[in-house]
């Protein structure tokens, strides 16, 4: 059992790291990998590092057939997620989907089985539409996704699921919450490095700024636990599944965890003014049934754990 991780960032190096510890020696494909910030995360003399790119599916089949690789992990995505799309949204919109489909394609040609692709609980969250009742016959019936990033989690899910249908390629489409967890290379979505941000300035005694809205969020560590169940889980259901905390982080739940991690730290609730767009702020947590029982997916990394073991890491990586 040999996994090809596509994308080698804050996901897909503890995606790598979880497999390293399972005994298993996993082929990391990044473009353009940014070494020293894997090697804190997982041991490189473990892994089999290549350059790849999801834009050229040649490198990807080659990968595939060089490595004698049975399974797929995909967590390249474009920069800044939401942020990077609504700058460079064609840029996004190549990467993201037609990235996700040379992966896809080359599965099928190879005859390769599971392919587990990241998606994005935006898709709980950034829509429009359905407003009449369901009737396919009439025009708002189809929620459309309202940002460019969320348009193209939707067309990667379904052409997921219909390669899954169609190709025999077994597809699983995960809804990470907003990510944040350990990594000090670039990249990562608008969320994860506010996050970042905040608690390395609460650690230097600085004012540490967080969203002013309610979020629902996932920790690394377990957004690249669901993503080994998925790759490892005997039957899939219907191929979509949420993986976050369970739960929405108010803003002064926050400030809370933050505050019990450095006492007296200052936090203000803002916006970051790069965004250009509003941060979600939901009512409602996303439903984790479906991951419980086709995936046996549970958060072990609650809010005040995950910002504990972020900010331990920090610490111990502060130079």
């Amino acid at each position: 059992m040999t996994t090809l991780v596509i994308g080698a960032g804050l996901i897909g190096s503890q995606v790598a790291r979880i497999l390293v510890e399972r005994g298993e020696k996993p082929v990391l494909m990044d473009v353009a990998a940014q070494t020293h910030a894997i090697g804190q995360i997982v041991d490189l003399d473990k892994v089999t590092p290549i350059q790849g790119d999801v834009l050229r599916p040649l490198s990807i089949v080659d990968a595939l057939k060089s490595h004698g690789i049975t399974r797929i992990a995909h967590t390249a995505a474009y920069p800044l997620l939401t942020v990077g799309a609504q700058r460079e949204p064609y840029a996004a919109i190549n990467l993201n989907i037609m990235g996700t489909v040379n992966v896809l394609e080359a599965a099928r040609v190879v005859g390769l089985k599971r392919v587990v692709v990241s998606s994005s609980s935006v898709l709980n969250s950034y829509f429009d539409g359905g407003q009449d009742g369901g009737d396919f016959g009439r025009e708002e019936a189809f929620p459309r996704p309202t940002t460019f990033y969320a348009a193209t989690k939707q067309a990667v899910e379904s052409i997921g699921l219909n390669y899954a249908k169609w190709c025999g390629v077994e597809f699983a489409g995960l809804r990470y919450g907003a990510v944040f967890g350990p990594w000090s290379g670039s990249g990562g979505g608008g969320p994860s490095n506010i996050i970042r941000e905040a608690l390395r300035n609460a650690l230097a005694g600085k004012e540490a700024t967080v969203p002013p809205g309610a979020m629902e969020w996932v920790y690394s560590k377990d957004a690249a636990r669901g993503t080994v169940l998925a790759l490892e889980a005997k039957d899939l259901g219907s191929g979509v599944f949420n993986i976050t905390m369970g739960a929405l982080a108010q803003p002064g739940e926050f400030a809370a965890a933050i505050g019990a991690v450095v006492p007296g730290a200052k936090v203000k609730f803002d916006a970051p003014p790069s965004a250009r767009v509003a941060l979600t702020n939901r009512d409602s947590h996303a439903d984790l049934s479906r991951a419980k029982r086709y995936l046996g997916y549970e958060p072990e990394f609650p809010l005040q754990k995950a910002v504990n073991d972020l900010a331990q890491w920090m610490r111990h990586h502060a130079g």
